[in-house]
C-alpha cells in the first residue's frame, strides 16, 4: 500500500473518533449528576370548614377556607377548589376544621349509627316510589307525613233507639286527608342492596358489564326521621291505621339568611273529605239517571 494511501486512512480513524466524542457529549448534556430528580408535589390546597355545618345545610362560601396542606396530612379525597364544595347539601355533620371531601355529601342508603338529636326519637317510615318521592328523600332532608284514612277506619252509622243497635250507612265515602307532620328532619335511609349480578340469559347488561339497573330494588326505601314523643304516637297510628305519603321539603325553609338552621313554622291545613271537594273545590256530583227500559 502507498504511504500516501495510509495517511489518508490514519485522518479518516482520527476524524471518526472526533466525531464520536462529539456527539456522545452534546447527548450527555454536559450532566455530570446522573439522571435528573423529577420534582415532587408536597403540599396541595385543601377545603376545609371554617365553622360547624350541620346536617341538611347548603353550604355557603363563608363557611369554607382553602389552605395549602402537606400530603401526609389530607384526606385522600379532600376538595381543593371551594367552588366544587358551594351549594351542595351536607349529608352529615361536618365539625369546624375538618377537610371536606365527596363522602360529606352522599347518602349511599346505608346506615352504620344514628345521631340522634338531643330530646328526640328516630322512627322509620318504610315509603315506596310513589309515597317516597321517587325514593330520592336523603339524609339532612326535611319532609312532611301526609297521612290518608279510608271510610272503614270511621264509618258513617245511625242508633236504632228503640234497640240502641248500630246500622252502618252505605254509599257514602268516608275517606279523609291530612298533612299531620311537618318538618321533620330524615336522620338516614335504607336502600334494599343491588340485585346481585348475573349472566342468565335475558339480562342486559350495563355500560360496566353489570346488570342495567332502574329504579331501587323492589321500589321501597326505608326513611328515618327525627319526631319527639307527641310527633311518635301520631306516626304510629298513622301506619296501623292510615296510608303514608312523605313530601319533599326546601332545605331553604329551615335556615336563615346565613344559614343558620331554624324551626319552621308548621303550615296550617284544613284537611280535605269528599264533602270539602264537592263544597269548596266543586268536584262534580254523579247524577242519577233514570233509564226506561223497553216493555218485555
Amino acid at each position: 500500500m502507498k504511504r500516501s494511501n495510509r495517511l489518508v486512512l490514519l485522518v479518516g480513524i482520527f476524524l471518526a473518533v472526533v466525531a464520536f466524542v462529539g456527539i456522545a457529549v452534546i447527548l450527555g448534556g454536559g450532566n455530570t449528576g446522573g439522571t435528573p430528580t423529577p420534582s415532587v408535589v408536597t403540599a396541595l390546597n385543601t377545603v376545609i370548614a371554617v365553622s360547624d355545618i350541620p346536617l341538611g345545610v347548603a353550604v355557603k362560601p363563608e363557611m369554607l377556607k382553602t389552605e395549602s396542606r402537606p400530603v401526609n396530612e389530607r384526606k385522600s379525597g379532600a376538595f381543593t377548589n371551594a367552588e366544587l364544595v358551594i351549594g351542595q347539601v351536607a349529608r352529615r355533620k361536618i365539625a369546624t376544621g375538618a377537610q371536606l371531601d365527596a363522602s360529606d355529601f352522599i347518602d349511599q342508603g346505608i346506615v352504620s349509627r344514628l345521631d340522634v338529636p338531643v330530646g328526640k326519637l328516630a322512627m322509620a317510615i318504610q315509603v315506596d316510589q310513589v309515597s317516597g318521592v321517587g325514593t330520592l328523600i336523603k339524609t339532612g332532608d326535611y319532609v312532611d307525613m301526609v297521612v290518608g284514612l279510608t271510610g272503614d277506619k270511621f264509618p258513617v252509622v245511625t242508633l236504632n233507639p228503640q234497640d240502641k243497635s248500630i246500622t252502618v250507612v252505605a254509599g257514602l265515602n268516608s275517606t279523609s286527608v291530612k298533612l299531620l307532620l311537618s318538618g321533620m328532619q330524615v336522620l338516614g335511609t335504607l336502600l334494599p342492596p343491588p340485585p346481585a349480578a348475573t349472566t342468565a340469559e335475558g339480562a342486559a347488561p350495563g355500560p360496566s358489564g353489570q346488570p342495567s339497573t332502574g329504579l331501587s330494588a323492589g321500589g321501597l326505601e326505608m326513611v328515618i326521621v327525627s319526631v319527639d314523643a307527641q310527633q311518635a304516637e301520631i306516626l304510629k297510628f298513622a301506619q296501623i291505621d292510615g296510608n303514608i305519603s312523605l313530601a319533599l321539603r326546601s332545605p331553604a325553609d329551615f335556615v336563615d339568611p346565613s344559614g343558620n338552621p331554624i324551626v319552621s313554622i308548621p303550615v296550617a291545613t284544613k284537611g280535605i273529605t269528599l264533602k270539602e271537594l264537592v263544597d269548596i273545590y266543586g268536584v262534580l256530583r254523579p247524577q242519577l239517571v233514570e233509564a226506561i227500559l223497553p216493555a218485555q
